[in-house]
């Protein structure tokens, strides 16, 4: 037997995340000797993790944390399918080569790249009524504001909502 490595201490937020991890994996062994509650369990955490990677993806054009978001709602599901462990390593790596890819240019580069962002931002914001609602808060009721989907929105939300 050759020299043994020492034991690793762990401190701080990664013995948090550790002991977290350990007690899930024994709440998880206890849900899977009963089949009937390990198949509902199952099932709920492949709703949440789908409706949450649905928000995240809805999220994603508009400012604020979408891929977050999606890296959070994959995680849920990674925990119980092997297929979203899969595609969540996908999403990482490619994520972490967008990152490094412009970290990589210059910076008339990555200004040009996050005008575009900007743009499609500001396109989703005007698609979801946000610059008219904005603006009637202050008075300002520019035609041009109005989304081409507010008649829809009205329509779907119901009588109840008065046109604008």
């Amino acid at each position: 037997m050759g020299p043994q490595k020492p034991r690793r201490r762990y401190t701080g937020l990664r013995k948090w995340f550790r002991r977290t991890k350990v007690r899930y994996r024994v709440f998880r062994a206890n849900i899977a000797r009963n089949p009937v509650l390990d198949l509902t369990y199952r099932i709920t955490m492949g709703v949440l993790g789908t409706a949450v990677v649905i928000i995240g993806l809805i999220a994603l054009p508009a400012p604020g944390p979408g891929w977050a978001i999606i890296f959070i709602g994959l995680g849920i599901l990674a925990a119980e399918f092997h297929w979203a462990k899969k595609v969540l390593h996908w999403v990482r790596v490619r994520y972490d080569l967008w990152v490094a890819w412009m970290g990589r240019q210059t910076r008339p580069t990555q200004l040009l790249v996050m005008t575009g962002i900007l743009g499609l931002v500001a396109v989703c914001a005007w698609l979801l009524g946000v610059f008219s609602t904005v603006g009637g808060w202050v008075g300002i009721d520019w035609p041009w504001l109005e989304s081409p989907f507010a008649p829809l929105l009205v329509q779907m939300l119901g009588p109840g909502v008065p046109p604008r």
